[in-house]
């Protein structure tokens, strides 16, 4: 009989390299608890609507990506292919902007779900952290969300990714620019879906990648002709202020994002290892999004930056993180009373806040002190019926290979000051 394996553009994450996985997300969410930002959790799905007014129906992702399906019940559902739409219906749900204390400042760590071709950095479950500021127009809190991006990716070593940086403008100049581009795109050679495009969102054809397409974008109209002086402002507000920062950045022209909802700062995290998936991340403003899934308006900006791509980007600079062994003491009892005491001993390290693991299984010396080995615990502790008789417990240090005799009432406090 043949095992199941899991579903093709899925992964399973299992140790050590889950390991990797846990320590990116806590180094993405660090700097975002240390700025006001509370954490969120919402369903694995949501209703279709939700994405299909939120992200927008001519887009890839509702189009062709979304896995929905319709429940017993009759409800159609789907599987969250993003974070934002999901995060800001929580929000108004709960009337959280109601508290009077705007922006509400939320972070959440999730998987979710597209149906894409799968590739190497392109999965059909992947995982991301996402960051949003909800309710307050501000340059500030653009510029303090990509900052935090930065913080981030450096503070895992990462230096070779770029920051692009764009502005789409606003319900006042950018319906002007929408006429211009559609009229250069009519006249152009292009396929009947990407002619579709065109009349739904013609700037998601900038973002094309294809290069028969790019080709025919040259001397396309600019939408930094078309930015109104309150964009421009608000735009060169947020640059000043990510330079003032130290934080390099490009400016980008054709970067739109894949999202209808986006408005004004729009931004993306690129890394040159990963290949055609180059990007890891990235965000916007979307000031219109609230009103669009039936809430007030509420302008509010964000990001997500993707665990998987961070880590292949990670791997790409060869930067390996320094990650703790999960056991700091590996216990190995040698006859039936050994095991009794030393299951007491461990059981009084974890209490006690020291890692701690144990032979289990009944392993002679040899064989359990290979697990010790391979726990990459720094001390084990054995002990047998002689040990026991004296009052004693063998402390080894896996490093140097020294052991020396412990009392064994004070073995508990003696390890948890060496690992202090």
């Amino acid at each position: 009989m043949n095992t199941f394996q899991a579903p093709r553009g899925t992964y399973d994450l299992i140790p050590p390299r889950s390991a990797v996985f846990l320590a990116v997300r806590e180094a993405i969410s660090a700097p975002l608890k240390n700025s006001g930002y509370g954490y969120v959790e919402t369903p694995g799905f949501e209703n279709v609507e939700l994405f299909a007014r939120g992200v927008g129906e001519s887009t890839d992702i509702v189009s062709k990506e979304m896995y929905a399906f319709e429940t017993k019940g009759g409800d159609q559902l789907a599987l969250r292919p993003e974070g934002t739409a999901s995060v800001l219906r929580a929000a108004l749900e709960a009337n959280l902007h109601k508290a009077g204390n705007l922006p509400v400042k939320l972070w959440y760590s999730g998987s979710y779900y597209r149906y894409e071709k799968p590739q190497a950095g392109r999965y059909r479950h992947f995982s991301q952290v996402g960051a949003e500021a909800i309710g307050a127009e501000d340059p500030a809190l653009d510029a303090e969300l990509i900052i935090l991006a930065d913080q981030a990716y450096r503070s895992l070593g990462l230096r070779d990714f770029r920051i692009l940086l764009n502005s789409l403008g606003d319900k006042e100049c950018r319906p002007v620019y929408r006429e211009a581009l559609q009229a250069f795109l009519r006249d152009l050679d292009l396929d009947e879906d990407t002619r579709r495009r065109v009349e739904i969102n013609p700037l998601r054809v900038l973002d094309d990648k294809r290069s028969e397409v790019q080709k025919q974008l040259t001397g396309a109209p600019m939408l930094r002709d078309y930015l109104c002086d309150a964009c421009k402002a608000y735009h060169e507000e947020v640059r000043a202020l990510i330079t003032a920062a130290g934080v390099a950045f490009e400016d980008d022209e054709k970067l739109v994002r894949g999202l209808d909802y986006y408005t004004r700062t729009t931004f993306e995290f690129v890394h040159g290892g990963l290949g055609s998936q180059s990007a890891v991340g990235g965000g916007g403003r979307y000031d219109g999004l609230s009103e669009m899934i039936g809430g007030p308006a509420l302008p509010s900006v964000g990001w997500a930056l993707g665990v998987d791509r961070t880590v292949l980007a990670l791997e790409a600079e060869g930067v390996v993180l320094d990650i703790p062994a999960a056991t700091s003491v590996y216990a190995v009892p040698l006859g039936e009373e050994a095991r009794r005491v030393l299951f007491g001993v461990v059981t009084e390290l974890r209490r006690a806040g020291v890692a701690a693991d144990f032979s289990y299984g009944g392993k002679g010396l040899k064989g359990a002190m290979k697990n010790a080995n391979r726990s990459g615990a720094p001390y084990a502790l054995v002990a047998g019926e002689r040990d026991l008789a004296e009052g004693v417990v063998q402390l080894k240090d896996m490093e140097s290979g020294e052991q020396r005799s412990v009392p064994l009432e004070t073995v508990v406090s003696e390890l948890r000051a060496k690992l202090a």
